[in-house]
This record gives structure tokens, C-alpha cells and sequence, in this order.
């Protein structure tokens, strides 16, 4: 068990907090304000209980002084006091004179955010490759650190695990809940216990089909990953996606897990790769040579239905065609509406497209939980130690 925000006392101390604010922008305006909306349960209690609230994040990649204008947290600073109704203090700094001072300054029950932890990166990877020194300098701003990234957990970065090995280290809230859903719903599941794989690659998803098989009842795969499964079971799969390099390990797969893997019965053909390509449904033995499968077809959509029907627990990870394209995104469909009408089963989509597909289709309310981490909880579900996560203080 991990220590979470409520095993610490808070009160008239420096509390760092590392939330996961890495939203979308475009134009400097924010598009999907969903991470700051998620980080709010961690930061309302911190201010509550009079902590002064030291709160930074990264925002996407930054190679180059260019990066720096559209990877600034200035929007987020600005849409979180909005969300909170009070002040956040934004300071343009990752070090120095002016955040110390700022830091020093906050009376309890006030919070300030820094800048983009990625902008050192750009002098030598200091944060991305967890340099000792600025985990150090960072620790030394706080009395205490709340971890609550849960999407940058399988990293091991100067402001996760760099903090960490230099003070005192607690869960917050949103990762609590992933430790809590992903992590003790695998280990320890109502049975029958189904997982929905989809996506383009078996080679991205190797790890968590071998973890599900041991622990899942059905294995579910749809998506681009099955036609390699299809050729590994001697059919012909026509120009749909193919990883050669592992059709050999998809018949191991397919050996090990026996009447546990479930693969489509049809698929949506098509003849491009494009929204309006000419298309059709067939059974998966009569794909044609010059076509492609681009989706699961409706009698897959039953098949996975009648699997999931009786299910306790399910976790789903990965779209079951090009859900971009409106043509091919009904078998996607099919399974979120599935999913999210099963009464009484505990129903987790772990992260990434999946997620965007169920918040896209208006279905995000019907989950029991949706991760928000797309690589971390990856990892989780392969069974994986996360590197951030490893590095918060057992109770």
C-alpha cells in the first residue's frame, strides 16, 4: 500500500505537487481541459487542509528555444484559477531567484505553478533524464512531495522519481485511483474476468497479452493486431496491416492461450486506406487478395457481446478498426456502447485511443474508470513496476 495525501499532515507546509497537465493546445489556446479537470480533487484538498501548493507538470516535448512559445503552462495556469475560482500564481521559471522567492512568499492555502519541467531539456536532458542535481534542487523547494502524474509513472524523470528519492513521497488522488483500478483490478478481479484488445500492433501490445492471458478469462482482439494473428492461423489477409517479423510469435500466442483468445468472425474490407474507400463486409476466411480490413464486422460485435455479457470485469485498451473514419468505426462503437450497458461489472478502458473514442461517442460517464494515462497504464497492464510510482513511500 501506498501513502496517499491523507496519511500526511499538510498544514503550513511547502507541498509539492506533480499533476499531470500535459493538455492539448493549439494556437496557445487549451482544446481539452479533461487533465487539468482531473488534477482538481488532489489540489482542492491540498489548499483545503492549508497546504501551500508548489504544483508543476510538463507540456509536451521540447527540443528547441522555438518550442518554448507554444509550451509554456501560462493557458494552464490561467484555466485552472478559472476552474479553482481563486489565483494561481504562474511562475515563467523552472529554477532561480524568482520562484524561490515566490515559493517563499505563499501563505497557506495558496498555490503557485512553475513552468514546463521539459524546458530543462534543453540544456542536456537534465529533466527527462533524471538528472541528480535538479531532483535535488526541485525537493529542496518543499517540505513534502504529492506525486499525482499518473501519465508519466513508467518514466523515470528528475520530477517524479528525481524528487522522490529526496523527500518524503505520497500518492495523490488520480493516481491512487489508477493504483486502485488498474493495478487491483488485474491482480485481483471479479471473475469472469474479459480483456478487449485492439490497435494497429501485436508488437505494442505483446506484454499485456501475455499478463491478460494468465490472468483474464477471454482475451477479446480486434484492431489492426489481429490480421497478423489471421496469417499466423494460415488465412489469407489480402493488404490489411501485417507485422511479418511476428506472425511466429502470434501463433505462440495463439497456442498458449487456446479457447482464451477470441478473434473476429468478419471484417470490413476495404479497397484504400481512406474514409471514402469502396467497402464490404466478409467472413474473415473470404478476405479478398486486393482488399484490407479496416474494421471489426457486426457479427463480431455479438460474438465479443455474447463473451462480455456475464462479465464482472473488463479492461479495454486499443480501438477495433480505423475509428477515425466514420465507415470504420462501428465495430469501436459497438463494443463502447456493449461496455458501457454492462450492469454490475467493473469496466476500465486503459487509456490512449480507447479513451478517446468512449469521451467522442459521449459514453465516458458509463465507465467505471477511464485511465488517464495512454504508455503508464500500458505498462501497468503488462505488469510492469512504474518507475513513479515505485518511488512513493509505502505506508
Amino acid at each position: 500500500m501506498k501513502k496517499t495525501v491523507e496519511d500526511i499532515e499538510v498544514k503550513g507546509k511547502k507541498v509539492l505537487l506533480r499533476a499531470d497537465l500535459n493538455v492539448p493546445m493549439e494556437g496557445g489556446k487549451i482544446t481539452d481541459d479533461n487533465r487539468i479537470v482531473q488534477a482538481l480533487p488532489t489540489i482542492r484538498y491540498l489548499l483545503g487542509q492549508g497546504g501551500r501548493v508548489i504544483l508543476f507538470s510538463h507540456l509536451g516535448k521540447v527540443k528547441t528555444e522555438e518550442d518554448k512559445k507554444d509550451k509554456t503552462l501560462k493557458p494552464v495556469s490561467e484555466k485552472l484559477g478559472e476552474l479553482l475560482g481563486r489565483t494561481v500564481t504562474f511562475i515563467p521559471e523552472t529554477r532561480g531567484a524568482e520562484l524561490e522567492q515566490a515559493v517563499d512568499g505563499l501563505a497557506d492555502g495558496e498555490i503557485l505553478l512553475f513552468e514546463n519541467t521539459r524546458f530543462e531539456d534543453l540544456d542536456g536532458k537534465k529533466e527527462s533524464g533524471n538528472d541528480p542535481g535538479l531532483g535535488r534542487y526541485w525537493a529542496g523547494l518543499g517540505d513534502v512531495f504529492v506525486n499525482d502524474a499518473f501519465g508519466t509513472a513508467h518514466r523515470e524523470h528528475a520530477s517524479n522519481v528525481g524528487i522522490a528519492s529526496n523527500i518524503e513521497t505520497v500518492s495523490g488522488y488520480l493516481m491512487q485511483k489508477e493504483i486502485d483500478f488498474i493495478g487491483g483490478t488485474v491482480d485481483e478481479p471479479e471473475r469472469p474476468f474479459v480483456a478487449i484488445l485492439g490497435g494497429a500492433k501485436v508488437s505494442d501490445k505483446i506484454g499485456v497479452i501475455e499478463n491478460l492471458l494468465e490472468k483474464a478469462d477471454k482475451v477479446l482482439i480486434g484492431g489492426g493486431m489481429a490480421y497478423t494473428f489471421f496469417k499466423a492461423q494460415g488465412k489469407e489477409i489480402g493488404t490489411s496491416l501485417l507485422e511479418a517479423d511476428k506472425v511466429d510469435l502470434a501463433k505462440s500466442l495463439l497456442d498458449a492461450g487456446g479457447d482464451k483468445i477470441v478473434l473476429p468472425v468478419d471484417a470490413v474490407v476495404a479497397d484504400k486506406f481512406a474514409e471514402d474507400a469502396t467497402h464490404r463486409t466478409v467472413s474473415v476466411d473470404d478476405i479478398p487478395g486486393d482488399m484490407m480490413g479496416l474494421d471489426i464486422g457486426s457479427e463480431t460485435v455479438e460474438t465479443f457481446k455474447s463473451h462480455l455479457k456475464d462479465a464482472k470485469t473488463v479492461v479495454w485498451n486499443g480501438p477495433m478498426g480505423v475509428f477515425e473514419f466514420e465507415n470504420f468505426a462501428h465495430g469501436t462503437i459497438g463494443v463502447c456502447k456493449a461496455l458501457a450497458g454492462l450492469e454490475g461489472a467493473m469496466t476500465i478502458i486503459g487509456g490512449g485511443d480507447s479513451a478517446a473514442a468512449a469521451a467522442s461517442l459521449g459514453y465516458e460517464d458509463d465507465f467505471s474508470h477511464i485511465s488517464t494515462g495512454g504508455g503508464a497504464s500500458l505498462e501497468y497492464l503488462e505488469g510492469k513496476e512504474l518507475p513513479g510510482l515505485a518511488a512513493i513511500n509505502d505506508k
